[in-house]
């Protein structure tokens, strides 16, 4: 029997305990042993069963997108209905630019805003309306954000444009820069403030220069989950946005107050067609969001990574 003696815990008698190690061994013959392997290998099925639909969507990306996929299709102009090639390099830029207008309004006052619900007035009763209604607006539906915007923005302006697209998009970013870039203030270890106030730092100091650069790493993370829903989001930019089949840029300017293409409306208009040129293109334009929606969540990673080390 493999049998091992420690010197403590001592019998009543003054001798050292004996403790058989087989009887701490797993074995399937136990019930309990038994019942956690099952359970365990339950889990690991449920967990499989679960990624197959993501993986299988995938796959078709790969497959019936990569086939289309190439340097014109990322540069062209979409094409008309019986034209052939063509690509949508109008619309990656659309995306890019609604995205970034976006991020340029809500990251700044939802970062603002989780100061004040997190270090100014966490207990006050603005705050709890705040966070009740930013927590609400989290399952917000986007189409009534289009709607809003385009009751606000292109009704005022008199048509569609970039600029309403990237308002109705930081609406849908706002609640979720602001609870994530919250929680992650409230996360820094109290001694940290008391050190820094400690030494004479005002709340304005503290804040700017120990509590966001250390919680940093959480407040990106937030972000790149906003950016990440908003670069998908497809019925908001089909009431502010529209679509287009040129360029955002003329003589060398960007002209932010015309209807802008992007991929996610491309891709819902172009999935529709009877044409096979456009079939593929919206196939193709489908991996190239998802592409970079990935590479936008790994760079966050990566940069939290690197903060925290």
């Amino acid at each position: 029997m493999n049998e091992t003696v420690f010197s403590a815990p001592v019998s009543p008698v003054g001798e050292p305990v004996r403790i058989d190690i087989s009887q701490l061994e797993k074995s399937l013959r136990r019930p309990r042993s038994a019942f956690s392997f099952v359970l365990s290998v339950l889990v690991g099925l449920m967990t499989i069963t679960a990624l197959v639909p993501l993986f299988s969507v995938i796959f078709m990306l790969l497959v019936r997108g990569g086939k289309k996929l190439s340097m014109s299709a990322l540069t062209e102009l979409p094409p008309s209905a019986f034209e052939l090639g063509g690509g949508f390099g109008n619309a990656i830029a659309g995306t890019v630019i609604m995205v970034g207008i976006a991020a340029l309004i809500s990251v700044p006052v939802g970062i603002i805003a989780a100061v004040f619900l997190a270090e100014v007035a966490p207990e006050s009763r603005l705050a709890k309306v705040v966070r009740m209604c930013a927590k609400l607006m989290t399952d917000f539906p986007s189409i009534l954000a289009g709607v809003f915007a385009y009751g606000a923005v292109v009704l005022i302006t008199g048509g569609f444009s970039a600029a309403a697209g990237g308002i109705a998009l930081s609406i849908l970013m706002l609640p979720t820069v602001m609870l994530t870039a919250e929680e992650a203030i409230r996360m820094v270890p109290s001694k940290i403030r008391e050190a820094a106030l400690g030494m004479g730092a005002t709340q304005v100091q503290t804040v700017w220069m120990v509590l966001l650069p250390t919680a940093f790493p959480g407040i990106l993370t937030g972000i790149m989950l906003a950016v990440a829903r908003a670069a998908g989001e497809t019925a908001p930019l089909l009431f502010t946005a529209l679509f287009s089949n040129y360029w955002l840029a003329s003589d060398g300017k960007i002209d932010l107050m015309q209807p802008t293409a992007s991929l996610a409306v491309l891709i819902y208009n172009f999935s529709a067609m009877p044409f096979e040129n456009q079939v593929e293109l919206a196939w193709a334009a489908a991996l190239v969001l998802v592409l970079m929606v990935l590479t936008v969540n790994l760079t966050g990673q990566a940069l939290s990574r690197n903060r925290t080390e």
